[in-house]
């Protein structure tokens, strides 16, 4: 694909989104209004921007990669949309700030490359950890940065600057900063952490002074996370470290025992915190307790199995029957809209972005980028597998977004980093 290609992709795909909005309002018995246009506007500022970003600051960079973020967010805006005007409308505005945040990462990385990453990762983990520290600041205090507990968790970071309030998740975007930092470190101790000297059974591990600043780190955040009870984070977080972890030593033993040390948490966690019971409960039996805590996976099902093979339509469906259906199950209002088969183009294009971000990581030759890519499009593709397996009851939900698709800011921003920083390295990797 060429660059001119991958700009009529982004405008036929920000067309798609445009006309997404036209049949929700035909739906509704609207017409073709202001929002279609904005919409259009929105999607071709922002991802026409990004692209000429690309091509000024990472001229090499492969051109697959934002047409699929432009689908895939012009999917996720048509069924915001649908749901919410209201929060359309500041979906439009993140969808802004996150492009106009994404070129800034490619500008600042157009001097040095990604090696100042590799450079600064132990300021990037303790700027990570404090970020992950924010949501614990406290609600009531003068200051115009407070701490939020909603749902049970502590994930969010309300800022009040009077005519304005914005609330955030520092999650979203600690977790850069965190693979980033394991990325780092993995490409300097590669060939010690390769090179095992313990031996369990048929499992090879490392010596341990070789793995206690990684643990140590990455133990930190999940203690953080898991004080903050935002469980679903700390899963990603622990699954994204496991995976990188086998991708940088080819070590078999590091994914038994991450599933073992996953199964030993989960147990631990279920009898724990209460509404990790209340979200098995709900997994396991959702219709025999209908009434509170299987509501939402049971809503969930019946929109999937009204969607049937076509869906409803844009506009048609009733998904906001579904508590949180812009956020936590915005997959289930596609299958009810959109049918079994716009949910397979979902999963389809986030198939194809995993696979373009492995591709970048397999044909990188330098170490550190070659880990990071792989580290930031595995964390990406677990992301989009415990969402997506939470509301087809395949895992248990975790309260995590899907990228790109569900309504909120924050996570956004940080997705579109991530998309960023994969354009770059496939610039610096180009032959």
């Amino acid at each position: 694909m060429t660059r001119k290609a991958e700009l009529a992709s982004i405008v036929t795909a920000s067309a798609l989104a445009s006309f997404g909005v036209t049949l929700v309002n035909f739906a509704r018995d609207a017409g073709i209004d202001v929002q279609v246009g904005v919409t259009f506007l929105v999607f071709v500022i922002a991802f026409g921007g990004l692209s000429l970003a690309a091509q000024r600051w990472a001229p090499k960079a492969t051109p697959l990669l934002l047409p699929l973020v432009v689908a895939i967010t012009g999917l996720g805006f048509m069924t915001v949309y649908s749901l919410s005007a209201t929060r359309a409308g500041l979906q439009r505005w993140w969808i802004l700030i996150g492009a106009a945040m994404a070129g800034v990462v490619l500008w600042l990385l157009a001097g040095r490359g990604t090696s100042l990453l590799r450079r600064y990762r132990n300021l990037l983990l303790l700027v990570s950890v404090g970020l992950l520290l924010l949501p614990n600041l406290p609600t009531g205090w003068g200051f115009p940065l407070r701490g939020l507990e909603q749902g049970g968790s502590r994930l969010w970071v309300t800022l009040d600057v009077g005519f304005i309030s914005i609330g955030f998740q520092p999650a979203e975007l600690a977790k850069l900063g965190l693979v980033i930092f394991f990325a780092g470190y993995l490409a300097d101790h590669q060939r010690a952490l390769r090179e095992a000297h313990r031996r369990i059974g048929p499992f090879r591990f490392p010596e341990p002074r070789q793995l206690v600043p990684l643990l140590v780190a990455w133990g930190a955040s999940v203690v953080i996370l898991i004080w903050q009870r935002d469980l679903g984070a700390s899963i990603l977080l622990f699954a994204g470290f496991v995976l990188l972890l086998y991708a940088a030593t080819g070590t078999s033993g590091y994914l038994a025992t991450g599933g073992l040390l996953t199964l030993v948490a989960g147990f631990a966690a279920y009898f724990a915190f209460d509404h990790v019971q209340r979200r098995v409960i709900a997994w396991l039996s959702p219709f025999e307790h209908y009434a509170d805590e299987g509501y939402q996976i049971a809503q969930g099902v019946f929109a999937l199995a009204t969607g049937s093979l076509a869906g409803s339509g844009p506009g048609l469906g009733r998904p906001d029957l579904i508590p949180n259906a812009s956020t936590d199950f915005i997959f289930a209002a596609v299958g009810e809209e959109l049918g079994f088969a716009g949910s397979v183009v979902v999963i389809a294009l986030y198939a194809l972005f995993v696979s373009v971000g492995l591709g970048i990581a397999f044909r990188s030759r330098d170490t550190f980028r070659k880990l990071l890519a792989a580290g930031l499009t595995l964390t990406f593709g677990v992301q989009v597998f415990l969402i997506v397996g939470g509301v087809l009851r395949i895992v248990p939900l975790t309260g995590i977004t899907l990228p790109f698709m569900s309504y909120g800011g924050s996570a956004l921003v940080g997705n579109l980093i991530l998309a960023a920083l994969l354009l770059r390295i496939s610039h610096e990797e180009a032959p």
